[in-house]
């Protein structure tokens, strides 16, 4: 419940930071659509000032929120939809680049009785923990996927090694952000939920995220 309070917290100042680059350049053209609209009241130029000037006010207040609640330190910003990040500093961008997020394909068990939904989660995180040259320990999905009986949890079978880069970073619930030996598809959403970064990127997420900074996925 908290993840979602936050997120709709974001949505809304990310929403509001799209405002101040672009409200005030629309302003004007508003302004000359009224005044050539039929039986609409003509806007003299004082009320007209006196408009602008409000939404100048306002928006001073809402930039004023956006800033008080954006990190001082650098922290990542994830675009599920168009599969972007973003590493900031404070209102700096550091970098852009695109990753691959999750495929929301529904992968039903042999019997029917679990299923597993392959989308990467929404809302603000922490980087939890952080590896070098990761070992992936396959979860009962991963043998469901490929056709194969479900070893016990720790069988032999389960770990793979360099299957996730060099490096990994953990977001919480067995999400990771990772690297992948199939950088061709980043950009599309092909993951089991977790967030890739080619190899390049990721090193400058992993140097420049230490633990307990934010990541923020919508």
């Amino acid at each position: 419940m908290e993840k979602k309070r936050n997120l709709r917290k974001w949505i809304i100042l990310g929403s509001t930071a799209v405002l101040l680059f672009f409200v005030l350049a629309k302003i004007q053209t508003i302004m000359v659509s009224i005044s050539t609209q039929e039986n609409v009241t003509k806007v003299d130029k004082e009320t007209e000032a006196t408009l602008l000037t409000d939404m100048q006010n306002q928006l001073a207040v809402l930039d004023k929120k956006l800033s008080a609640n954006i990190p001082r330190n650098n922290y990542l910003v994830v675009n599920s939809t168009v599969n972007e990040f973003y590493l900031y500093k404070g209102t700096n961008l550091i970098k852009s680049d695109i990753c691959s997020t999750g495929s929301y394909i529904l992968l039903k068990g042999n019997d029917n009785k679990k299923q597993w939904m392959f989308k990467t989660p929404k809302g603000e995180f922490k980087i939890l923990n952080k590896t070098k040259d990761p070992v992936w320990k396959k979860p009962d999905w991963a043998f469901v996927e490929e056709g194969l009986p479900v070893p016990s949890p720790n069988h032999s079978s389960r770990f793979e090694y360099g299957v996730l880069g060099d490096y990994s970073l953990s977001i919480g619930d067995g999400y990771l952000i990772h690297g992948t030996l199939y950088q061709r598809f980043l950009g599309l959403p092909v993951t089991h939920g977790c967030i890739r970064l080619d190899d390049a990127n990721l090193e400058l997420v992993y140097k420049s995220l230490p633990i307990g900074s934010k990541v923020f996925i919508f």
